[in-house]
């Protein structure tokens, strides 16, 4: 379905009981809401399972202006609040990591749990993000497809099925939604967490050149959560490691919010 979000239109999915626990699900840069899909016949049995395209990705519109992670945060907020819903657990991946931070950290009382995937506090070089938006800005996305992708999955599964359509959301990812995206990423700064109230689990690919496994540790330390290491796993293992990444968010999730059974 699609609903509005200020002036923006934003796909989003929702499956599951109306009576059960929410749990939003937030994709990474450059993929889009069907980065959950091997995730989502299993925690839709328990969850009340919320997705949302990010802006200028997959089928939601990117906005004409420049946007930063408070923006995301806030597109967030008004899907929850269109449905209606008060309190909820959120996972996110990478960028997605970044937004669930956000969250925890703007509204705290609303939020059960969080899982964060391949993501840190803050980039170490915003400068990087930078200047990726200004080169995506005017060259496009295309020249860059390989470099990204080579870092999202391991050598091995770069040309399975499941690789191969990972590459294809990457692939349709408008140029202007990554770079704007890329613009929020080089304006976050580094901060200590406001609190640390809302249980946390990180998960990390040890082969992540991105968010790394010291990064993830740092992030562990500072939100008080537990930190898993995903190995043969790189950037955006959620295909590629969903059989174990569904086993941790389901025993997290069964240990930190009230479990409904559907």
């Amino acid at each position: 379905m699609f609903m509005k979000s200020g002036e923006l239109i934003l796909h989003v999915n929702l499956q599951g009981s109306s009576s059960a626990p929410v749990l939003v699900l937030l994709h990474s840069l450059g993929t889009n809401l069907h980065l959950w899909d091997p995730l989502i016949s299993t925690l839709a049995k328990n969850y009340r399972v919320l997705r949302l395209d990010m802006r200028g990705h997959g089928l939601s519109e990117v906005g004409p202006t420049p946007f930063l992670i408070e923006d995301l945060s806030k597109d967030v907020l008004d899907v929850v609040n269109y449905f209606g819903i008060d309190v909820f657990s959120v996972a996110g991946v990478s960028i997605g990591g970044l937004i669930a931070q956000h969250l925890a950290d703007s509204v705290p009382d609303r939020l059960l749990s969080m899982v964060l995937i391949d993501t840190y506090l803050a980039p170490a070089s915003p400068s990087i993000w930078s200047t990726m938006a200004n080169d995506i800005f005017n060259r496009g996305l295309e020249h860059r497809i390989q470099d990204i992708f080579s870092r999202w999955v391991t050598p091995k599964f770069r040309d399975t099925p499941s690789g191969r359509g990972m590459k294809q959301m990457l692939c349709r990812t408008s140029a202007e939604g990554y770079a704007r995206c890329a613009e929020a990423l080089s304006q976050l700064k580094l901060e200590q967490p406001k609190n640390k109230k809302v249980p946390v689990l990180v998960l990390v690919g040890e082969n992540d050149l991105v968010a790394t496994p010291a990064a993830a540790q740092e992030l562990a330390i500072a939100r008080g959560g537990k930190l898993v290491i995903l190995r043969n796993a790189a950037h955006i293992p959620i295909l590629e490691k969903s059989d174990e990444i569904l086993e941790e968010m389901v025993n997290f999730l069964a240990k930190n919010i009230v479990h409904i059974v559907v």
